[in-house]
């Protein structure tokens, strides 16, 4: 196993927990402010995705296209939480569960409506190339784009959260929901606010991923799966907890796809090597998630940003 190897595996595990975080941060504030449980911010992921691939060829601009669905995915969103999902925060989490799992389904089909099964995304051809690092490390440059634009966004969030205004009535809301409206709050505003900005990351993160996997009709459901394990290993409702966790899934899930079928070559055949590897690399970010809680039942973090 080379160094080289290892390197670049690293980098591809910086870049999909990046990319992580700015789905999961967004669903740590919706379900730490407002107390609920939103399947559907996986399908929010996919329409963003959808979204940019739809307007690429219209716009010839994948910045501008990204810029386009974020936008056009957080008024969606803002527009579902208005109707729906405000008169959810009462109900029980079975309700919200089962409403916004009849969500999925609902968005699933209206974009198969819209754009079919699938549609075709490919990175910008100026980013196509690859960027010498270091001697003999060869890295695409849209990585290297990917764990760039992902810093810059998560500082701005910190920042955001935690040095404005806004920031100050987000935190007030989640550690106390009551005391703020007293305090003259306007949580319905912050509510919608708050899901339309978690739903532009959404969009942001599905629009950066999809050239490098697929924009496909349920694309948004297994990666809302690993979204909720760094929820629950980062601390409900803590940003910092987020960004911590979504590095450490990202690694783990990364580098254990790239290097168990190495390791594993070692003393199997390499057929059982190169299929039993990716299934245990699932399997390690779960067996995180139980050492995490085995030791911090509430995560690394409290649920205070």
């Amino acid at each position: 196993m080379s160094s080289i190897l290892l390197i670049e595996q690293a980098l591809n595990g910086l870049q999909f927990g990046l990319m992580l975080f700015l789905l999961a941060s967004g669903l740590t504030l919706v379900f730490g402010i407002m107390d609920m449980i939103n399947l559907a911010h996986g399908a929010l992921y996919m329409v963003g995705a959808f979204l940019t691939a739809w307007l690429y060829p219209l716009i010839d601009s994948f910045a501008l296209s990204v810029v386009a669905a974020m936008l056009l995915t957080a008024g969606i969103g803002m527009i579902l939480e208005v109707l729906l999902l405000r008169t959810l925060y009462a109900r029980d989490h079975l309700s919200q569960v089962l409403a916004t799992f009849a969500l999925i389904l609902i968005l699933n089909e209206s974009v198969k409506m819209i754009w079919g099964t699938d549609l075709p995304l490919s990175a910008p051809a100026a980013l196509s190339g690859p960027v010498e690092i270091m001697p003999g490390l060869l890295y695409p440059s849209y990585r290297l784009m990917l764990i760039g634009m992902g810093m810059v966004l998560a500082l701005g969030l910190y920042l955001l959260v935690n040095h404005t205004k806004l920031g100050a009535w987000v935190r007030a809301g989640a550690s106390d929901r009551t005391m703020a409206m007293s305090m003259g709050l306007n949580i319905k505003t912050l509510f919608t606010a708050v899901f339309g900005l978690g739903a532009a990351m959404c969009a942001f993160s599905g629009a950066m991923l999809a050239p490098l996997l697929a924009v496909q009709v349920g694309m948004g459901e297994n990666i809302l799966i690993l979204a909720f394990v760094v929820i629950v290993i980062g601390g409900i409702g803590s940003i910092w907890g987020a960004f911590v966790g979504s590095l450490l899934v990202g690694v783990v899930d990364t580098l254990g796809r790239g290097l168990l079928p190495h390791l594993l070559g070692l003393f199997l055949p390499p057929l059982w090597a190169s299929a039993a590897g990716p299934s245990l690399a699932s399997i390690l970010v779960y067996v995180l998630m139980a050492g995490v809680l085995f030791f911090k039942p509430q995560g690394l973090f409290s649920n205070h940003s």
